[in-house]
């Protein structure tokens, strides 16, 4: 079953077990309050059931919302979602059934492109393709702001030999956004750890979330076993510790090829912060 067709199916299972994205799109919007912006036009690119279009329109409510995923089913839980006021004002959530690395949105039409723990599915000649698209998709002055999981989620794991997803370190997530086309990438990283009584638990989440497989990979279930009984508990649970990346980058206007300095295109990194926790299941 392809990733796409994993995602559809757990469209009615996503919202029971969507703890960490909750959180994660709570501090990207905390992150947005930081930000000058007046969008006319913005859009959470793999939207899943809508809690982030629903954030930016509580921002923005002048702003035109689109929700972008290319599960179908995830685009008729936000239409679901979506109130008969919102409907009846005329600021329903335009819903796009698309790909984000071929999306059928006009160049410049975007001031805001979200996305929430959906680009490091992509790999990382995928998440190359999928930047220079949302470049391509923002208006000069627009912002794309995004969080996606680092190489050191579920380490624990994966040194237990769990086949554990390989993530793009942060430093390199920056270098796409620059061949993309953006200016001057802000770069963070965190670590939030969820807990769980049992494996059960943890693996149960992440098959309603639709990642299961190519989050830990193919083993037989004997080595599975083994990889779960060698996960360390703290205090009588399972930490799963995920490494969150957040970026933003803008799009500016080129200046003029003639008139252009000699300059160095600028990134900057912040510092992580310390560990925070999360409840889970």
């Amino acid at each position: 079953m392809t990733l796409q067709k994993k995602f559809a199916k757990a469209a009615a299972s996503y919202d029971s077990a969507a703890v960490l994205a909750r959180e994660v799109g709570r501090r990207l919007g905390e992150r947005l309050g930081c930000v000058r912006l007046a969008p006319q036009r913005v859009a959470d690119v793999g939207c899943a059931t809508g809690d982030g279009i629903a954030d930016l329109q509580r921002r923005y409510p002048a702003a035109l919302p689109l929700a972008v995923d290319y599960a179908l089913p995830m685009l008729t839980a936000v239409r679901a979602r979506s109130g008969w006021l919102t409907r009846l004002r005329g600021r329903q959530v335009r819903l796009v059934n698309a790909d984000v690395r071929a999306l059928p949105v006009a160049s410049g039409s975007l001031d805001l492109v979200w996305s929430n723990l959906m680009l490091h599915w992509l790999g990382p000649d995928g998440l190359q393709t999928a930047f220079s698209e949302m470049h391509r998709t923002l208006a000069s002055g627009g912002l794309l702001q995004f969080a996606l999981l680092g190489p050191d989620t579920l380490k624990e794991l994966r040194t237990a030999g769990a086949p554990i997803h390989a993530f793009q370190d942060m430093h390199d997530i920056g270098d796409m956004l620059l061949a993309a086309g953006f200016s001057d990438p802000v770069m963070e990283m965190e670590m939030l750890t969820l807990t769980y009584r049992s494996p059960r638990a943890f693996l149960a989440d992440q098959r309603h979330l639709g990642v299961r497989d190519v989050l830990l990979g193919q083993l037989s279930w004997q080595r599975w076993r083994q990889v779960l009984a060698a996960w360390p508990r703290v205090d009588g649970v399972l930490p799963a510790r995920f490494e969150i990346v957040y970026g933003h980058a803008w799009k500016l206007t080129a200046p003029d090829p003639a008139t252009r300095p000699e300059t160095q295109a600028v990134m900057r990194f912040h510092p992580p912060h310390s560990s925070r926790s999360a409840d889970g299941q």
